[in-house]
């Protein structure tokens, strides 16, 4: 009879000596409680804590949360509560053992990343993977990938964002920017050196990061598997919350925290790496100059291909479109792309690179290395050509690809007649994705802002 891939992941758990590594490693640290942790549709981290003496246990067991956690336990505009109803089962969450950390902020408290499985007393479907767990679905979509074409998609993430709170107000002279000013690096000083010194012990390879903006700091770590860099990514923010909590600042992750403003980005920088050789496919060896092999033109092509249709997924707020409207930000107009410009979707930005300019601050990065690695395989598989590079500003003239959606509903239209993009999410979760951003789309469409209030609250007679 052939096992579930529950009872597959269990023995993997059970095995004596993973066991045994990990609870050494629990003793020597003193580690008491351990957070059992999964993400939901959003990005949100959610779990239990557990007592550490149970380890056994839960790595054979795991935890049960009720369905309806994948999407934040949201009840839309109309009362439905969305991934199933009260009524629908838990699922099982099952942790990655080699995903143990010690929290460096309170090492009597450590935790694991977990994957998603359906309940196994379910008649039908019983221990197969959960269809609404972002992080799994990632890890069988990068693997059927790497089975298909022997490549792996390595990532690397810039986390812009904003802190506020006393000290922190930037000051810089009229029509200029404090973008990469020192002094403004040693106001945040405490905040850089936490966020740092937490992001290493957590496994964090950090390497540089800048002010660009007021309130606006990024620091970032070295590139990986994609899998990993979207962890990173979440165990970056969290870290980020704490040190809130430590300093009595506030962080946001917000695309767009002002009018005028930079938004918060997240960058994706990409790259293709054949399993077998260990070589970067979209770079030739021995040339320095800025190129793109052809292999490397098609992958581009998905991505440009697609982008319209995963923006949903990029840009996954109400506010993230505000990123696109201010013209001269930084951010990108029209979907193209260019050798080390700026202005373009995607930057070839080193020999071998791709930084791909769409996901901001608030993104899901499980769902957008997903986005991302589909696009590409669709792009090699039918060799979509990506055009001739972009000549000076993209601030105005045309593209041969799709214009970017303006609005979260205009998104969720692109989204819904991409299918490319929604197979790298899979028809449950696509479905359930959709219905969460259209009644967040609904309800801002529905609330008087402060903008319409100033606008016409006395604009009559």
């Amino acid at each position: 009879m052939t096992s579930t891939p529950l009872e597959q992941h269990r023995e993997a758990n059970s095995d004596a000596g993973a066991l045994a590594a990990i609870r050494e490693r629990i003793e020597a640290s003193g580690v008491e409680f351990i957070y059992y942790q999964g993400v939901t549709i959003t990005g949100r981290v959610i779990g239990k804590v557990v007592p550490a003496r149970h380890l056994a246990r839960n790595a054979g067991k795991g935890v049960q949360l009720h369905r309806t956690a994948a999407a934040d336990l949201q009840t839309t505009r109309d009362g439905q509560l969305l991934g199933g109803g009260v009524e629908a089962a838990e699922f099982t969450m099952l942790p990655d053992l080699d995903t143990f950390a010690v929290l460096p902020w309170d090492t009597r408290v450590g935790r694991f990343f977990c994957r998603l499985y359906e309940p196994e007393h379910l008649p039908e479907g019983g221990g197969a993977p959960y269809a609404g767990d972002v992080r799994g679905n990632l890890i069988r979509v990068h693997e059927a990938f790497t089975a298909k074409t022997g490549l792996e998609l390595r990532s690397g993430c810039e986390p812009e964002m904003t802190w506020t709170g006393p000290g922190l107000e930037a000051k810089f002279r009229p029509g200029s920017s404090p973008a990469y000013h020192v002094e403004h690096l040693e106001r945040y000083r405490p905040i850089y050196q936490k966020v740092i010194g937490y992001a290493q012990a957590l496994g964090l390879d950090m390497i540089e990061g800048d002010y660009e903006d007021p309130g606006q700091l990024e620091l970032n770590w070295l590139f990986d598997h994609a899998n990993a860099t979207a962890d990173r990514l979440i165990a970056y923010r969290q870290i980020c919350r704490q040190v809130g909590r430590e300093l009595g600042v506030t962080p946001s992750f917000m695309p767009k925290p002002a009018t005028g403003m930079m938004g918060n980005g997240c960058h994706h920088n990409v790259s293709l790496w054949d399993v077998a050789t260990g070589a970067n496919i979209l770079e030739e060896p021995g040339r320095r100059e800025l190129h793109l092999t052809e292999a490397g033109g098609h992958a581009l092509g998905g991505i440009l291909a697609h982008a319209a249709g995963g923006m949903a997924v990029f840009g996954s707020t109400v506010n993230s479109y505000k990123r696109y409207w201010d013209a001269g930000q930084f951010a990108p107009s029209q979907i193209n792309w260019g050798m080390d410009n700026k202005t373009c979707t995607v930057r070839l930005s080193a020999v071998g690179r791709l930084e791909f300019k769409l996901p901001d601050a608030m993104v899901n990065p499980y769902l957008s290395h997903a986005v991302l690695i589909k696009s590409i395989e669709d792009g090699l598989a039918t060799r979509i050509d990506p055009g001739e590079p972009q000549v000076g500003s993209s601030y105005g003239g045309t593209s041969k690809f799709a214009r970017i959606p303006l609005t979260l509903g205009e998104a969720l239209d692109a989204f819904a007649a991409d299918e490319v993009v929604r197979e790298a999410l899979g028809a449950e979760l696509a479905d359930l994705y959709a219905a969460y951003k259209a009644d967040e789309w609904a309800r801002f469409c529905g609330t008087v802002t402060d903008w319409e209030f100033q606008m016409y609250a006395e604009a009559a007679p």
